[in-house]
């Protein structure tokens, strides 16, 4: 109990020191883990959120914490700023800013990837150059916002934003929200071009699109990356995924790495009852996402206030109703991390 409390100390006085230091001060180089991504790492990426006051401004002293929570889970990496982030609520200057806190608080212990899409190429490339300077591992984009977008002109949009900077570049597939889908075609086109092009996040829930893709990227660059969107490890892993992007790493991290561990074994039967809860995990947090991310984690006792509008935080019978069901999955049953 010492050794934990004593961990525990130190990584608050590290936050300490952080919060002397003026975050947006970008005249020191951030630290990055060492050698540029070849690859997307494997295992269970984790996605913070953004914590904000009851007034709705960013709270950045949490943030540091929940980072730092995060880094203390053994993840794959970080992947910063993504929509559970409400990405799409921030301003530039706030998403800027969490960028740079992120690479700081992380300080080289795992991966940061920075979300860079926006609407406009020149917007995501702004981003990607700001990731660049604060010390981003990498960079993800999304297909353009609202903008019906044709393929060529996505093709050029991804190509400016990959070239804008050498930091390795990954693209995230979500027909769903999007309206597009980026065919294996499409993918293998893009590598031909982008030797910094490292991989893919695929939200599409399309397993034969997940197969043909990985078919189609292998056979150009062995090492390229596909990485399932959310708790779908068994699928990712035995499809020849590196793992998922994992939304309930927040609230049930030793869950979600125990159904990694089990899947890059092998044991994908032994890993099917964990499968479920992380399955069930999604069905209760996609609905008004992430409101109910935030009130699980709050349960959790971290709490991280209030989502933007126009999205709503739960009310008190929605979080009863949340408390159960987690409760019947198991998540208050001691095998999870409580607290910061």
């Amino acid at each position: 109990m010492f050794r934990r409390d004593h961990i525990r100390a130190a990584g608050y006085a590290r936050l300490d020191a952080l919060r002397r230091k003026p975050i947006h001060d970008m005249s020191t180089p951030r630290k990055r883990t060492g050698q540029p991504l070849r690859s997307v790492p494997k295992g269970v990426m984790h996605v913070p959120v953004t914590p904000f006051m009851a007034h709705m401004a960013v709270d950045y002293d949490t943030f540091e914490k929940l980072v730092d929570w995060h880094v203390r889970q053994n993840p794959s990496s970080l992947c910063v700023v993504l929509h559970i982030a409400e990405s799409v609520s921030l301003t530039r200057e706030e998403h800027k800013k969490l960028i740079e806190i992120s690479v700081s608080v992380t300080n080289g212990r795992v991966p940061v990837i920075a979300n860079v899409s926006m609407a406009g190429t020149d917007q995501a490339i702004d981003l990607a150059r700001h990731a660049e300077k604060a010390g981003a591992d990498a960079i993800i984009c999304l297909s353009p916002y609202y903008w019906p977008v044709p393929e060529e002109a996505l093709h050029d949009h991804f190509i400016r934003i990959a070239k804008a900077t050498p930091l390795p570049f990954m693209i995230y597939n979500s027909p769903i929200f999007q309206g597009v889908s980026l065919s294996p075609k499409f993918l293998v086109r893009l590598m031909h071009e982008l030797p910094n092009f490292i991989g893919e996040k695929e939200a599409s829930h399309n397993f034969e699109y997940f197969i043909e893709a990985r078919r189609a990227t292998q056979a150009v660059r062995p090492e390229f990356g596909l990485l399932l969107g959310v708790e779908y490890i068994i699928p990712s892993v035995s499809m020849g995924g590196v793992g998922s992007m994992s939304i309930a790493g927040g609230v049930a991290p030793r869950l979600m790495q125990k159904l990694y561990d089990l899947c890059a074994a092998g044991k994908f039967f032994e890993a099917a009852p964990l499968q479920d809860k992380a399955s069930h995990l999604w069905q209760l947090f996609k609905p008004e996402y992430p409101a109910a991310i935030k009130a699980a984690m709050e349960m959790m006792g971290r709490p991280v206030g209030p989502v933007r509008g126009p999205m709503r935080s739960l009310d008190a019978g929605q979080k009863q109703k949340l408390r159960k069901e987690l409760e019947g999955i198991g998540v208050f049953d001691g095998g999870e991390p409580t607290g910061w």
